[in-house]
């Protein structure tokens, strides 16, 4: 008998036969035992090709990753003197968040913005908002990221100007914009215009950056928020190496030399709670880069080199025992350093709720620096390299994602399978499957759906009042538009128009623009003129929720009780998933529509960036009984009442709203009294949400079986 047989029997005794082999929801199968036999690849040196153990031979022992911490928000003012503490304290480089506005590409005084403004990030209307973000901050010297893909034209152009008023040539501008509309179309929304004009914008900044800034990363393609939609890792790393090809396809079709300017991409991943899957994902991501990029004709290494910043997951944050977010944001920032990430953002533990205070965005970044100071990681290049669990997974995630890649190549391209919306329902479809393993106990998550705290002690968080800061973005505008030489911002601004029906370089026009003191939103329509406005409604996948619970009686508890509601009313019971706002991450409205409909109910999913007027109007032509109004920006305070006025005002104050998302506790009491019947934080059991509107229906609906103590 072989050792392997020997080990097999022993293990066998000791767990009384039960299998231990683990089915990821990437379809791998996790075995309990590696050993040389699962390794079939050679992964080479850091710093050689494929890179797979990493883009340099010294790594961290050579100079630790980049402590890039994503913040902004309020005002340009509040967001400088933050950057200013941060950097004082230890962090590296700057990555700045802009709000829901700015992404839209409208300016702080336009009405469709008035509960968006500084409320997630920072407000950026002007030249001069910018100046004073980077003010004492030499951009000569200081590395920035900026989180920019919708409105990234007048974003990038305000830097390189505001660069330009602090005295430092654009040439020595050193930094990333993110830059990567596909996945906006695929997941979060902030885009702006359609794909083909979009992608126009792309090729522009590849040739502007390419010729006048050479140390800038004019993309950071992003996986990111493909997996906080709802993504598998084997997905985030498909479609994130599909969406660079299709870049790099663009930029070479726009007549550049793919060796100018491949080697200034950068790439962006999420780093989830599956730690050896995620040490894994960064390997394979370089193996696949390399491999595409040599495919498509790159002779300089640099060019096939994958370099990225990581940030830790933002939807494994949770609103109940929130403590054990320092837990996870510290196991997520060790499985980025072990995969060998460029830069990093440690998420801190109060963002389920609100945005950071200066007490957890300080532990979040002390978890950065503890790693690199104290632990001695740094101090061995690629210390999983070798490992046979490390290597086989690292091998079956570059075959399962190659195979993605494959499909989505052989039908025409990323932005072609976009256009189809396949990619988006696969996501969509983990997504829902994944709820359901949550809210079955099947998934544990600590503090959510098991060992939860009878009590939950509330947090200090971060409250922005977005009508001051509105108010002050408002002044500004006026300011500087009352001080420019206005004919020549409106030529400059029709020259944008021009330059978007011919072949303009658009950054370069949008930059004499800036210079002319035009604003965000100016910018913005002049290309809108010609490109339009892009605007999807969702359309939520079906059956993913409802298979997951065949059999489950909790659930049939609330499939009767839908039903009941259905016999008193003479039709299903109907519902409004709102998104109100500017905000366009939509995993919890789609995972909410599919279950209830899976359940049975009459779900409308309205159009992404609502106002409250025109969701009012979809219900009340709808004749939904219930609203369930989606916040994840802060918004929850200024948009949800308004529905309800408005709901009241029309006569119809018997349909009842719901609110869900990031919300903070404290703001529980203020909804309520603005009439808000049900609210759901992150973590909340969508079988406890049917339920309660079950009973909002009038529907005598009995306690559910508890899963807590299932899953006990």
């Amino acid at each position: 008998m072989s050792s392997i047989d020997n080990w097999q029997s022993l293990a066998a005794k000791e767990v009384k036969g039960r299998d231990l082999n683990w089915q990821t929801p990437e379809g791998i199968t996790v075995k309990p035992l590696y050993t040389a036999d699962d390794v079939s690849v050679d992964p080479g040196l850091p710093g050689f090709a494929p890179f797979t153990r990493g883009v340099r031979a010294s790594m961290y022992a050579g100079r630790p990753w980049t402590i890039r911490q994503y913040a902004g928000f309020s005002t340009a003012e509040e967001s400088n003197a933050f950057y200013r503490r941060n950097l004082a304290a230890g962090q590296k480089g700057l990555s700045v968040a802009f709000d829901l506005a700015t992404h839209r590409g409208y300016d702080s005084d336009h009405p469709r913005v008035v509960g968006d403004v500084g409320k997630a990030g920072v407000a950026i209307d002007s030249v001069e908002d910018m100046k004073i973000l980077f003010d004492g901050i030499p951009l000569g010297e200081m590395s920035v990221s900026m989180t920019m893909n919708g409105a990234v034209i007048p974003i990038l152009a305000f830097f390189i100007v505001a660069g330009e008023e602090q005295g430092v040539d654009r040439k020595l501008l050193d930094g990333t914009i993110q830059n990567d509309i596909l996945k906006e179309f695929m997941v979060r929304n902030t885009y702006i215009y359609p794909p083909e004009p979009s992608m126009r914008i792309i090729s522009d900044i590849f040739g502007y950056t390419s010729r006048e800034m050479p140390k800038f990363n004019s993309i950071s393609i992003s996986g990111y928020h493909m997996q906080e939609a709802g993504a598998t890792q084997v997905q985030e790393l498909a479609f994130t190496i599909a969406d660079g090809i299709e870049y790099v396809k663009y930029g070479v079709a726009s007549g550049l030399d793919i060796d100018k300017f491949a080697g200034r991409l950068s790439f962006f991943f999420a780093i989830g709670m599956n730690f050896f899957m995620e040490v894994a994902k960064l390997r394979a991501a370089r193996v696949l880069w390399h491999r595409a990029m040599t495919k498509l004709g790159a002779k300089d290494e640099r060019s096939k080199m994958l370099r990225t910043h990581c940030q830790t997951s933002g939807v494994s944050l949770q609103e109940q025992d929130p403590y054990n977010n320092v837990i996870r944001t510290t196991i997520e920032a060790m499985a980025a350093m072990l995969g060998g990430t460029q830069s990093l953002h440690t998420n801190a533990l109060d963002e389920a709720i609100a945005l950071p205070t200066d007490f957890s965005a300080r532990i979040a970044r002390n978890t950065q620096i503890v790693i690199q100071e104290e632990t001695g990681m740094c101090n061995v290049v690629d210390p999983l390299g070798g490992s046979y669990y490390i290597e086989s997974l690292t091998q079956q995630l570059v075959d399962a994602a190659q195979g993605i890649i494959d499909r989505v190549q052989n039908e025409g391209g990323m932005a072609k399978a976009v256009a189809a919306g396949w990619p988006k329902a696969m996501i969509e479809e983990a997504a829902a499957g994944r709820q359901a393993r949550v809210d079955k106990g099947e998934d544990v998550i600590v503090g959510v759906n098991k060992y939860r705290l009878a009590t939950e002690d509330r947090i200090e968080t971060l409250d922005i009042d977005n009508h001051v800061v509105r108010e002050a973005q408002i002044a500004r505008i006026k300011a500087v538009k009352a001080a420019r030489d206005e004919a020549a911002c409106q030529a400059a601004l029709r020259a944008i128009t021009e330059g978007a029906r011919g072949n303009g370089n658009l950054l370069a026009l949008a930059v004499e623009a800036a210079r002319h003191r035009a604003t965000l939103g100016e910018i913005s329509s002049a290309m809108e003129e010609v490109f339009g406005r892009h605007g999807t409604v969702p359309t939520p996948v079906k059956g993913v929720y409802g298979a997951a619970y065949a059999g489950d009686d909790r659930y049939q508890q609330i499939l009767d009780g839908v039903e009941a509601v259905s016999r008193r009313l003479e039709r299903k019971p109907r519902m409004l998933v709102a998104k109100m706002g500017q905000d366009g991450h939509d995993r919890g409205a789609n995972v909410i529509a599919s279950a209830f409909t899976d359940m049975g109910f009459d779900v409308t999913s309205g159009p992404l960036f609502q106002t409250p007027e025109e969701a009012c109007a979809l219900a009340l032509e709808k004749g939904v009984d219930a609203v369930g109004a989606s916040s994840l920006a802060a918004g929850h305070k200024t948009l949800i009442p308004q529905l309800i006025a408005l709901l009241r005002e029309a006569g119809r104050p018997d349909i009842k709203v719901v609110a869900g998302g990031v919300i903070p506790p404290q703001d529980y009491e203020f909804l309520r009294e603005a009439g808000v019947q049900g609210i759901y934080g992150p973590g909340s059991n969508v079988l406890d949400c049917a339920a309660d509107m079950l009973r909002l229906l009038g529907h005598n609906m009995p306690p559910l079986g508890s899963e807590l103590e299932k899953a006990e």
